[in-house]
């Protein structure tokens, strides 16, 4: 009786170790899944869709990217722009991308107002994307011919010229669009019309062609003009700003509480692979904060931030919840 008692003592304390190894075997998996996510992707070309033309700002933004991200990810990164429809054309066919290599470096307006101004829009901004990082940031500068009066007397100007003076944007609900119906409330009720152009560089010539006689324009595509003495610079949508910093607030000419940025961000489809989300997410922050990238982009007028992929989305709530108070204020639709 007790060597049957013994052996079975001995069978149970030697079933121990192999109980203890059942149990913690299901740790296992999770660590070799793990390792494998930023290693299998891509496997080829990674396209990067721009809703503007070559030599737009974020065309400059995108292209800047291009080069030390396809280094990162070890395969070729071009940028392909696709114009049209304030950028809705290029963000559309990212959100319908299936082949897990198609990004796009949108705007502002793509993430954010976009569904409120377009009652037919091929995409839902909150469902159709994977928000990768805000990538940069800038004021807007109200530009004007040089002829045009400074400060105060500009927006005297601006009133007594009623519906005969004409703004110009990069089109329909737009920041620009936006930004400029939110100051003509903010400086004493403006009538100046609204033209659209197709991106920036023909807001500029149009503003040097005297076809319009103010915009709100990025100062990456702005500070050229001025410094060579074409166009006058009236004031930034923000406090004044290291991008522009000889350049007064519009506050200085009493135009208050108006603070609005147009941003560019890395966006994926919403089918994007957790593989390709993770590495982008992983890379791209590192990229935009890098000395050198960022050095670049200040030199286009842009404040590097390179944000996770939480923060873009932070960043696409608050300014939905703006932009939409600008649209129900002035009754904005596009169709």
């Amino acid at each position: 009786m007790n060597i049957f008692r013994l052996a079975t003592v001995l069978v149970a304390a030697l079933a121990l170790p192999v109980m203890a190894t059942a149990q913690t075997a299901p740790k296992k998996p999770a660590a070799r899944e793990a390792a494998p996510v930023t290693a299998n992707w891509p496997t080829r070309t990674v396209k990067l869709l721009v809703g503007f033309p070559g030599g737009s700002t974020p065309d400059m933004a995108a292209r800047t990217l291009a080069e030390p991200l396809s280094r990162a990810l070890g395969q070729p990164v071009i940028v392909e722009n696709r114009p049209g429809a304030s950028g809705n054309i290029a963000a559309d066919l990212v959100s319908k991308a299936t082949d897990d290599h198609t990004l796009g470096v949108v705007i502002n307006g793509n993430l954010t107002s976009a569904k409120m101004l377009y009652s037919r829009l091929p995409y839902d901004p909150a469902k159709d994307f994977t928000p990768i990082s805000l990538l940069t940031t800038a004021p807007l500068v109200l530009v004007a011919p040089v002829n045009q009066p400074s400060g105060n007397d500009f927006f005297l100007a601006a009133r007594n010229g009623g519906d005969k003076w004409n703004y110009g944007s990069v089109g329909n609900g737009s920041v620009g669009h936006l930004g400029m119906e939110l100051l003509k409330t903010k400086a004493g009720n403006l009538a100046a019309v609204h033209v659209p152009y197709q991106g920036n560089p023909q807001v500029i010539t149009a503003l040097l062609g005297g076809q319009i006689q103010m915009a709100l324009v990025p100062p990456g595509i702005a500070l050229p003009q001025i410094k060579a003495g074409k166009l006058k610079a009236i004031g930034l949508t923000s406090g004044r700003s290291a991008l522009a910093s000889e350049i007064p607030s519009l506050s200085e000419a009493d135009v208050r509480n108006l603070n609005l940025e147009v941003w560019t961000a890395l966006v994926g489809p919403a089918r994007l692979s957790k593989a390709a989300q993770a590495r982008l997410a992983q890379e791209v922050p590192r990229i935009i904060r890098d000395n050198e990238t960022r050095q670049k982009l200040f030199n286009q007028g842009w404040q590097a931030v390179g944000t996770s992929p939480e923060g873009l989305s932070s960043r696409i709530r608050s300014e939905t919840a703006i932009m939409g108070g600008i649209i129900t204020m002035r009754g904005i639709k596009i169709d």
